[in-house]
Formats: structure tokens, C-alpha cells, sequence
């Protein structure tokens, strides 16, 4: 089913992370040429991530015909496994983005209290820039999913990923520059065209724009969800570094600087939590060679920087999956940072996520949550 017009004037808004789900969505990771050695590595690691979520709220493993079998015997029987052909597995990027309806009246019936956004995929930037050079089977996954819930869609004519926007459930979104402005996504729109698409679809009154995202992340042009995100309203993690000799430095300090200037769709003056990077860290020769390099997919050269963030987490329902990338001193403190953050979570680790960014993204990124319809408007404690 096709909602006519936008989110924002049928009562839709995209609601915070931190709210209540009734799911969370991943796909399966398979294709030789993004994961080293036949993608065995990352699916461990897939699995670890699915499992540690599903302890706190059910999940969906999407996986293709070959795969199915595979990912079903890997993973816990709560988690539910359906078949469903992909180009890739970033379901942060592929999937629907889904709104509730605070006045589900207005929608035209009472039934319509959540939607999706079918954004346009066109795999980071298309046949020049884009991380490989068929993404016709992505383009139908938010598609399928909404299918399978029956849930109402929201089509759209704007090239636009998930990882590229974070908002804060009360009227205030998160983007970079790098990303959204970049021609390889919409040359033809300029920069109020975007802020009012987004505002017309994720129900936001204030679009707050940092220039860049994490030094290195080239696969996604500089998404958000590797650089900054929100902790609550008025609260924001920022990636950080204090070493200045360090690329991420300037980009670290840029980004603060605008958030130190800035105030949010409330009008609060941001508390801003820095959060270290790893390393830095470089894909070695051994796990570059393990990626078929066949010109399908962006190659993966060695000692290329890895885009490693721990502000790439997930938030489940009363825990904080984070990723682990082997450097003890910052992996420690991220958790010491996040445990702080977010005072009412678990904070659960997962060993081994460097397995994610050597294909180009992590925790955040492979995840996406759907919403649950709770009585009121979702509001948090």
C-alpha cells in the first residue's frame, strides 16, 4: 500500500533510536568481492551482532536462496530467518526508514500509525562512484519488508541512505555535508531542497549539518552514523581524536565547532560527548587478498584506513550493542564513555567487528530498527 503525499503533513515523523522497538532487520553478508574469504569471517560476526539483539527484541535475518540454509544454521531459533535476494547486506542503507503517525486520523484511518520510506538506493553513488555496479535487487529490499509487515510506503524520488541521518525524536536531524550535498547523490537539488525533503519526510523542523563525516569513510561519502549521533535530546557522541597529527583531527574539531555554535529544533545548547576512534586502523595485505577483486566492487587495496567508529553502535530496547575492533585502551574507554552515556543500558560488546568496516561500515550500519506503536506518542522516560 502507497500513502499519497508526504510523512510530515499525514501526522508522520521518524522517531528516535532510543524508543521502543517492535523489531530489528538485518541482512546476510555473502558476496566474495566486499567480504574476505567468501564472507565466513563476517558472518560470524553478523551472527554475533543478531544474537546479541535479539536477547532485547526480536530480530529478522533476510538471507538469499543459497544462503538461507546457511544463515539459519548459524543463528538462534528466536531469530527469525526469511529468504530474500540483496546486492549486499546494509540494511541501515537499503531498508525502509520508518515513521509513526502521532495522529493517525490524519493519515485518512486509525489503522495507520507506522510507515516506511522507500528512499532511491543507488549504491553510494552510482555507476562512478558507487560501491559496486549492480544494486538492482537493494533497490527492492525496503520494498519486501514492508511487504512482509504490511505496512504502508511512502515512495520517494530522492537518492537517500539511513546511515546518512540521525534524529533526536523531537523535530532536530543530524547530516554531513560530504554526503547528502555530494553530486553523485541529487545534482539537481541544492541544499534547501534537501532540508525541505528531509523536514517533509522525517517530520524535523532543524536540519543541523557538519561538514564532514570519519576520515576514510569514502564507501558512504562521509554518513553521519560513523561521526556523530544522539545520545537523548540536547546530547550528542562526536568522534574524536586528540592526536593532531591524525587526518580525523581536523575533522573532529571542525565538527565540534559547529555543534558548540548551534542549538537544536528546542532551542538547547548541545552537550557534546567526545568519543575516540581506534587505532588508527589499516586493512593488512592478507585481508585484502581474501576479497575477490573481480572490477564488480570498489576494490579493497591493502593498507587502505578503515573507517572504525564506536559512535557506530546500536540501540536496542534497554541495551547498547558497540563494536570491538581488537585496540584494548580505546575499546575499553568506549565502553566507559557509552556505559556513562547511557546509564540505563547494557552495554553489549561485539568481538571482532573489525570484520564489518573492512567491507565498509559496522554495527549501526547493518541494522534497522522498526518502531513499535505503542498508546501514546512514543515518548521516552
Amino acid at each position: 500500500m502507497e500513502l499519497q503525499g508526504t510523512p510530515d503533513s499525514l501526522g508522520f515523523h521518524m522517531p528516535a533510536e532510543w524508543e521502543t522497538h517492535s523489531h530489528c532487520w538485518l541482512g546476510w553478508p555473502e558476496r566474495p568481492d566486499n567480504w574476505r574469504d567468501k564472507a565466513v569471517h563476517a558472518q560470524n560476526v553478523f551472527a554475533k551482532v543478531a544474537s546479541a539483539i535479539s536477547k532485547f527484541e526480536p530480530v529478522t535475518v533476510c538471507a538469499s536462496s543459497t544462503q538461507w540454509a546457511n544463515a539459519r544454521s548459524m543463528l538462534p531459533s528466536n531469530i527469525r530467518v526469511v529468504e530474500m535476494s540483496m546486492n549486499d547486506s546494509w540494511f541501515r542503507d537499503t531498508g525502509p526508514t520508518f515513521v509513526v503517525n502521532r495522529n493517525p486520523s490524519k493519515a485518512g484511518s486509525t489503522e495507520q500509525k507506522i510507515a516506511g520510506i522507500d528512499w532511491v538506493f543507488n549504491s553510494w553513488g552510482g555507476l562512478e562512484d558507487g560501491c559496486y555496479s549492480d544494486w538492482s535487487l537493494d533497490i527492492q529490499v525496503a520494498r519486501k519488508i514492508l511487504e512482509i509487515e504490511k505496512i504502508p510506503r511512502f515512495p520517494q524520488t530522492i537518492v537517500l541512505e539511513g546511515g546518512s541521518i540521525h534524529v533526536d525524536g523531537e523535530g532536530t536531524c543530524l547530516t554531513t555535508e560530504e554526503c547528502l550535498l555530494n553530486k553523485n547523490r541529487n545534482p539537481n537539488l541544492n541544499k534547501n531542497q534537501i532540508e525541505d525533503q528531509l523536514k517533509a519526510y522525517l517530520g524535523v523542523r532543524k536540519i543541523i549539518w557538519l561538514p564532514r563525516g570519519l576520515y576514510g569513510d569514502d564507501d558512504t561519502n562521509g554518513h553521519i552514523d560513523n561521526m556523530c549521533c544522539f545520545v537523548k535530546p540536547g546530547v550528542v557522541l562526536l568522534s574524536w581524536t586528540d592526536d593532531e597529527t591524525d587526518p580525523q583531527y581536523e575533522r573532529s574539531v571542525e565538527a565540534y565547532s559547529v555543534l558548540s555554535s548551534v542549538t537544536d529544533a528546542n532551542g538547547r545548547k548541545f552537550e557534546i560527548i567526545k568519543l575516540h576512534v581506534p587505532g588508527p586502523l589499516y586493512m593488512t595485505e592478507e585481508e585484502s587478498a581474501g576479497v575477490v577483486q573481480d572490477g564488480e566492487a570498489k576494490p579493497r587495496p591493502p593498507f587502505t584506513r578503515l573507517a572504525a567508529s564506536y559512535v557506530n553502535f546500536y540501540i536496542a530496547n534497554g541495551a547498547i550493542i558497540v563494536p570491538q575492533f581488537g585496540d584494548k585502551k580505546w575499546d575499553d574507554e568506549a565502553v566507559q564513555v557509552l556505559s556513562k552515556a547511557f546509564p540505563q543500558y547494557e552495554i553489549v560488546v561485539i568481538e571482532g567487528a573489525r570484520e564489518i568496516v573492512l567491507g565498509g561500515g559496522n554495527i549501526h550500519c547493518i541494522t534497522q530498527q522498526q518502531p513499535a506503536i505503542l498508546n501514546s506518542t512514543m515518548k521516552v522516560d
